[in-house]
């Protein structure tokens, strides 16, 4: 990721200041990590193409399924520490706990696990903030279910083995704490919140162009 001039200043912002200072009708988009405020890189072509795919499968997967949730890749989630706030590559919403979010309606931002299913995200040059900061977030906030889409195998051998290989985790929540599933090659993806989902990892990993 790239830093922005203010963290030159070394200042570190607190939600509420991230979302002050945020600029309206930004191009660009930024996340605050742990009081830094961060500039998100564009999309790669590739990294795209992932997001576009899993929309596509999970959309069809919740009318399946009938559930009252929709998807969104523009909707912030805040951290406990309230020094915290990440735009997930994707989020399934639980619409109906929408009510229930204070700040929803003014700053799209989620602080609830009962409001988010799942969260996605897709592993960029960036990958230890997928594999080390939020996945410990999400843990910490309760999220029941958290994927990370190591399609270019970009991730540290620890996770993704020696010589690297492309792979999903699914993580579960489960006792507060999350239990990593890998997924690779013709490996049916199990997710808890979607039990009927017949995707495979290389049927995501292929949707590239």
């Amino acid at each position: 990721m790239t830093q922005t001039p203010t963290q030159t200043e070394l200042k570190l912002y607190t939600f509420d200041e991230f979302i002050e200072w945020y600029p309206e009708n930004s191009t660009r988009k930024y996340e605050l990590h742990n009081g830094v405020i961060i500039e998100v890189p564009p999309a790669t072509g590739d990294h795209a193409d992932i997001i576009s795919f899993l929309l596509e499968v999970i959309l069809l997967a919740l009318q399946q399924d009938k559930l009252p949730y929709r998807v969104s890749a523009s909707v912030f989630v805040k951290t406990p520490n309230a020094l915290g706030a990440y735009l997930p590559d994707m989020l399934v919403i639980n619409h109906d706990n929408l009510k229930n979010e204070p700040l929803w309606k003014k700053q799209s931002t989620l602080i609830y696990p009962e409001s988010i299913p799942v969260v996605i995200e897709i592993v960029s040059t960036n990958w230890q903030d997928d594999y080390y900061d939020k996945i410990r977030d999400y843990e910490t906030m309760g999220i029941p279910e958290y994927w990370i889409v190591d399609y270019a195998a970009l991730g540290g051998r620890k996770f993704i083995g020696n010589p690297k290989v492309p792979t999903i985790f699914v993580c579960e929540l489960v006792d507060g704490e999350y239990q990593m599933s890998p997924f690779r090659g013709t490996d049916r993806i199990v997710s808890p919140t979607f039990p009927q989902l017949n995707l495979t990892a290389q049927q995501v990993f292929d949707s590239v162009v």
